[in-house]
């Protein structure tokens, strides 16, 4: 009886171990198998860095070692975060179609929507320091440019206005350095930054500043923004014309009283708080007081 046990066993152990031999056998073949496919189809490489880039009709210096790596750099970043980028370029015609006149009218180079990417994502954001909307205007230089900044009103979250304050900015700006590049970069240094880092440095030109992080990097994200918004495909993201959003027909409504509960008014134009909020972000309030019966112009869907 002990001997019948003990061949028995032995049998088990012989048996269980023939077993996992062939399940580790099948597994490494799986393996291999799944590498070799893997391998084939999924093969990260380096993001297509063009010999010419040109930002609002000047050229980048490309061709220099520092340059290409900080522009290879941005390049990487935004083509890998896939998820950010392609949310950025749905976003993108929607509020390109208002952005994109007001550039013209004020003549200022197109590429300068681009900017706005790189400031809010296309959003009416709020920084850590306070500035605000699309563009990050702070306080003080918004209300310089005349928009209205109280408790029920912040036109730095209306995108006409403040892309109107954006471009005054710019043209004060290029009168200035008489260069687009400088000119952008200033928007996020400022003016004064720039002209001292300018004088201090003995320079002329924004690739040859020693810059900090944030502006040091500022051109070459906008630029990253140009190439692949404008050439898609060719970095890996494909959009179907019905993947971008578009905005809703609206109409304007001219007021020149006192709201005083914006729900109520809402309800009787036909439509709702949370719509009419989303269409009038720069309405930070329930009610909007208006003692001096400033006239203002309020989207309702069409």
């Amino acid at each position: 009886m002990n001997l019948f046990k003990i061949i028995n066993r032995n049998y088990l152990i012989a048996f269980g171990s023939g077993c996992l031999f062939l399940l580790f056998a099948f597994s490494l073949a799986d393996t291999d198998k799944y590498k070799a496919l893997f391998t084939e189809s999924y093969k990260i490489k380096t993001p297509y860095l063009p010999t010419t880039i040109v930002f609002a009709g000047e050229k980048m210096p490309i061709n220099e070692q520092d340059i290409k790596e900080r522009m290879d750099r941005e390049l990487m970043a935004t083509v890998f975060w896939q998820s950010n980028t392609m949310m950025l370029m749905k976003r993108s015609r929607k509020y390109f179609s208002i952005i994109e006149p007001i550039l013209a009218e004020y003549e200022i180079p197109e590429d300068f929507k681009y900017l706005c990417v790189a400031e809010s994502g296309l959003s009416n954001v709020s920084s850590p320091a306070g500035a605000k909307g699309f563009w990050q205007l702070m306080e003080e230089p918004a209300k310089s440019y005349n928009l209205e900044i109280n408790d029920f009103v912040d036109e730095r979250y209306h995108l006409e206005k403040s892309t109107r304050a954006a471009c005054l900015y710019f043209k004060e700006s290029y009168a200035k350095f008489n260069n687009w590049t400088l000119t952008a970069a200033s928007y996020n240094r400022g003016f004064n930054g720039i002209l001292r880092d300018l004088a201090s440095q003995e320079v002329n030109s924004f690739y040859d500043l020693h810059l900090n992080e944030e502006t040091s990097r500022y051109i070459f994200r906008i630029s990253a923004y140009k190439l692949i918004f404008e050439n898609p495909e060719l970095y890996g993201l494909y959009l179907k014309p019905e993947d971008y959003y578009k905005l809703i027909s609206t109409k304007k409504e001219t007021i020149d009283s006192t709201l005083h509960t914006l729900a109520i008014f809402a309800k009787s134009q036909g439509t709702n708080y949370k719509i009419l909020k989303q269409l009038n972000p720069w309405l930070r309030d329930k009610s909007l007081p208006n003692k001096s019966r400033k006239s203002y112009q309020i989207l309702l869907p069409l």
